[in-house]
């Protein structure tokens, strides 16, 4: 079954996963609980009050099982004190637990509160590369194991491991001080052995955690898929494909989980057998002691209670130690995530953005994405202050590309790109992205009310000036005449909203942030005439004194600008106004001739239409 994994789960699986590599991964986490060492601190000295008290309790018992094993059976006054002293450790060891408990919970979560958003900041800084691959599905499962993790290893250190390696020097420090070696090296015999065969055995089968992990991350990641492209899904009626690739891989899980939880059942039965042999062994020698009279009854109460005491969490060693090792597990995926490289970044002297002119200038611009394959050659062009360029050509000329490239998204292969005469690269991209707003071909909204949507802008700003906003993108009105309004929910990726609908809110979106330059990347190209009316009137206002850069499909919507760049092939083909690449009679005028005779026979179809309904 698992050779129908794909390339990339395999790749996920494949990864080694060392000690050494675990032990990076928790140096990694400790700053997140580092924020509160004085809380730390506090909590492992409540931990060693407890432990000590919880050794303390056997050595109080044995002396009360002495003190009252007397001839006569008479119980003298020393039991009562010890008695007390019994009682009195008894509550210091629960009480110091929970107290421990307590003061480190601000910790534990605190941790996963700061590894959660230092990866949400980290995946925010990472470049659009990374996140065009992305399997959003297998990351959210990612994070959200990751940040689980964090709490589970700590809990396991400091109320599990850390508690009972302590008890254990406790316990070994009282056999070797009063009773004879051989008591203690039995126990240490027993618990070397144990934790060798513990580390081995689970260190054998932690590949198939791995396994299950990439293969949840990956059965999420398809389940997600489906569901973000629901309609997709419907329009080619492939439901059964899409749950059968879900039940594939999660038919790959279950295999792994069962041969999972096959090989825990042999690491607890032999566990439980080397406990077993060394508890018998223990046993054996204190009962002998009894009736030699070298020990008494007290000292075989004390040496049964300390070895209930020592094996019992060590019984629950092993699966604290499996659970660490998985818990390290998922932590490594987020691990890997946080030290991804973020290739665009400000340089150490990164300035501001100012903005006396708002120039946009492309000089001698080259970029690809792979090597192999060029998207832009020697690309250059001015958009002067206030004026309006518009970039055509045909689809895979690379237009899109250069909206990309002014935004900083990607870094230049060659050449460079000025705003006002300074060069993107060497500016902050916080300064750069506020200077520039844009209406994309596909608009995305966020799952939440319109009114959020459009105020995503300026997050500060009023409901005055998004009312205002929405006027000028003629929208408004269409809000005001819907249920909830501006409180309306427009779904997941706003598609509850029809196309036009979610232009002119991105268009109500950029009129708020008010930027100095514009880019309009195809922001018609989907829309009916109707829409497109409507979107192009908005437009149209928001542009005026602006310099706007302006991606087009449709030809009809830019023969206003002050310069066409017309692109093929990456290049930049011909330069002009409209008048000047028609009289030419190059690329330009053979696309607006093709495009002409399109919008000749739709309006024919329109006609024909309208008079088959009216008849």
């Amino acid at each position: 079954m698992l050779k129908l994994m794909s390339p990339a789960l395999r790749g996920r699986t494949s990864t080694g996963h060392g000690n050494r590599e675990d032990w990076n991964n928790i140096r990694q986490m400790m700053p997140f609980v580092w924020d509160y060492k004085g809380r730390v601190l506090l909590a492992l000295g409540c931990l060693v009050v407890s432990k000590l008290a919880m050794v303390g309790i056997p050595v109080v018992l044995k002396f009360i099982v002495d003190a009252l094993d007397t001839s006569n059976g008479q119980i003298a006054a020393v039991p009562v004190i010890f008695l007390l002293a019994y009682g009195f450790l008894r509550f210091i060891n629960s009480g110091f637990n929970e107290l421990r408990d307590a003061i480190f919970a601000r910790v534990r979560y605190h941790a996963m509160n700061s590894l959660s958003v230092t990866t949400l900041n980290h995946l925010h800084n990472l470049s659009l590369r990374f996140h065009l691959e992305r399997n959003t599905g297998a990351i959210s499962r990612d994070m959200e194991r990751g940040a689980q993790s964090i709490s589970s290893i700590l809990n396991y250190l400091v109320f599990s491991i850390f508690p009972t390696c302590a008890e254990f020097l406790l316990v070994a420090a009282i056999l070797f001080s009063q009773y004879d070696n051989q008591f203690g090296s039995i126990i240490f015999l027993t618990v070397i052995l144990y934790i060798g065969f513990t580390l081995a055995v689970t260190e054998w089968r932690m590949h198939f955690r791995h396994e299950m992990n990439a293969l949840d991350s990956s059965a999420n990641g398809r389940a997600m898929d489906s569901l973000l492209n629901y309609e997709t899904v419907k329009y080619f009626n492939n439901d059964t494909l899409e749950i059968d690739r879900y039940r594939q891989t999660m038919e790959q899980w279950e295999d792994v989980a069962v041969k999972s939880q096959t090989t825990m059942s042999i690491l607890n039965f032999g566990q439980g057998a080397i406990i077993a042999i060394g508890v018998t062994g223990i046993m054996f020698l204190a009962a002998e002691g009894v009736a030699q009279k070298t020990l008494s009854l007290g000292d075989l109460v004390l040496i049964n209670t300390m070895m209930l005491q020592l094996f019992l969490p060590l019984g629950f060693l092993g699966i604290i130690y499996r659970s660490l090792k998985y818990a390290l597990v998922d932590m490594d995926m987020v691990i890997k995530l946080l030290r991804k490289p973020i290739e665009i970044i400000d340089i150490p002297d990164a300035s501001d953005l100012v903005l006396n002119k708002a120039t946009v200038e492309f000089k001698n611009v080259g970029f690809y994405y792979n090597e192999d394959r060029q998207i832009l050659n020697d690309i250059s062009f001015k958009v002067a202050d206030g004026k309006k360029l518009a970039i055509v050509g045909p689809s895979g000329a690379g237009k899109s590309t250069i909206a990309r490239l002014l935004f900083r998204f990607y870094d230049l292969t060659r050449g460079e790109i000025l705003v006002n005469g300074q060069n993107i690269a060497r500016i902050t991209q916080d300064s750069l992205r506020r200077a520039i707003g844009i209406v994309p071909q596909d608009t995305v909204l966020f799952n939440d009310s319109i009114l959020y949507n459009i105020r995503y802008a300026k997050p500060d700003a009023s409901e005055q000036e998004v009312f205002h906003a929405a006027r000028l993108a003629n929208i408004h009105d269409f809000i005001e005449s819907l249920p909830q309004g501006y409180a309306t929910m427009v779904g997941e990726r706003g598609l509850k909203l029809s196309g036009g609908e979610k232009q002119r809110v991105a268009i109500a979106r950029v009129l708020l942030k008010d930027p100095a330059i514009l880019v309009f990347d195809e922001a018609t190209s989907s829309l009916d005439s109707h829409s497109e009316k409507l979107i192009l009137s908005a437009l149209e206002k928001i542009s005026r004194d602006k310099t706007t850069l302006v991606i087009a499909h449709r030809l009809s919507t830019i023969v206003d600008a002050d310069t066409i760049v017309v692109m093929d092939e990456g290049r930049v083909k011909e330069q002009g106004n409209h008048q000047e690449l028609m009289s030419r009679g190059g690329i330009y005028a053979d696309l607006w001739a093709i495009q002409q005779k399109k919008a000749e026979k739709q309006k024919i179809v329109e006609q024909d239409s309208d008079q088959a309904r009216k008849q």
